[in-house]
């Protein structure tokens, strides 16, 4: 993004600031996004949410 259109996005928004819902909405959004990010780091994924790794040449096309 350009210098020039940061500063009118910030002036938009000092001028209309998003409403509550919005930022509670955006806030939950963060929130959960860092909490899965910091339990797959911590602790990782299951087995059954993984997926088998296909060998890049394993696939042949029948000709």
């Amino acid at each position: 993004m350009f210098p020039i259109q940061l500063f009118v996005r910030m002036a938009y928004w000092l001028r209309r600031p998003p409403s509550r819902r919005w930022l509670i909405a955006a806030g939950a959004v963060v929130v959960l996004s860092a909490t899965i990010v910091i339990i797959e780091n911590t602790v990782g994924w299951p087995d059954w949410a993984k997926t088998q790794r296909v060998p890049r040449h394993a696939i042949h096309l029948m000709r």
